[in-house]
């Protein structure tokens, strides 16, 4: 059996009702990124699972990701929130990466919503703005459907669409009614764990890349195979080097996701109300 397989999956997801103690009836699921995962504390009558108890989930070592499954209510409907990732760059395969969205699906969730911190190629963009993630380049150059057809899955998913229009709306239609601004562009997955250059930076640029970051791509792809709905958020916490002057570092990523988390939790609350 693969081990971050459908059937995999299907067995993690059992694991999980077990813990939780009833089937979920989840309307999406909700992947949180580095720093974004106050919006777990916001989550109503939760329960919570630790990815150590979930067959096929390994530990989170980045600071910012919590590492717990979360079953509650978020804008007076059912959700599931990943608390958390395990990246490429910690040496996890792009199958590994992609398969807690098999297991969300295998939970009923069908809609699939992912947040990241990225850093800013646009220079219109500033750091703390989100931004609608409305396409992606995946420059990871490897891919979680690589290997044997799983049972379920599109051998040839079409991408033309990777985050849904009707997602993308709802979200500006979530933002308006709250007195969100949001940006719109597209992500550049890379693999991590270094920042880019300035060099590498002005090459996404004209690639078309309106923001960077290390996760994210996997999980959409997998989600395009297995047939769910993407819906896309990346926190823009910085500006890519060589726009900016200033070093980065991870602190200061986590630092401004906590400064846009009552933005943001508006935001998802709002958008989970009306999908």
């Amino acid at each position: 059996m693969n081990p971050h397989g459908a059937a995999a999956a299907a067995k993690a997801a059992d694991a999980v009702r077990e813990k939780l103690g009833a089937d979920p009836r989840p309307v999406a699921a909700i992947i949180l990124g580095s720093g974004l995962g106050d919006l777990a504390d916001r989550i109503q009558n939760a329960t919570r699972v630790r990815y150590a108890d979930i067959p096929g989930f390994h530990a989170t070592n980045v600071a910012g990701h919590r590492g717990e499954l979360i079953r509650g209510s978020l804008g007076g409907r059912e959700v599931l929130a990943l608390a958390g990732r395990f990246h490429m760059y910690e040496g996890y395969s792009a199958r590994a990466a992609g398969f807690p969205v098999r297991v969300v699906h295998a939970l009923g969730a069908r809609v699939l919503f992912a947040s990241n911190a990225a850093g800013g190629v646009n220079r219109a963009f500033d750091p703390g703005d989100l931004m609608v993630i409305e396409d992606h380049l995946n420059l990871m150059f490897q891919n979680p459907l690589i290997g044997p057809i799983e049972p379920g899955d599109t051998r040839f998913p079409d991408m033309s669409e990777p985050y849904s229009r009707r997602l993308i709306k709802a979200l500006h239609d979530s933002a308006a009614a709250n007195g969100i601004s949001l940006r719109q562009g597209v992500y550049g997955g890379l693999l991590g764990p270094a920042y880019e250059t300035p060099a590498e930076v002005r090459m996404l640029e004209r690639l078309g890349a309106d923001a960077i970051g290390m996760s994210t791509v996997p999980e959409t792809i997998v989600a395009a195979a297995i047939g769910m709905e993407v819906a896309g958020v990346s926190l823009i916490t910085n500006a890519a080097a060589g726009i900016s002057s200033t070093a980065l570092n991870h602190a200061d990523v986590v630092a401004v996701g906590a400064a846009a988390a009552v933005r943001f939790s508006g935001l998802v609350g709002e958008f989970v109300s009306r999908i």
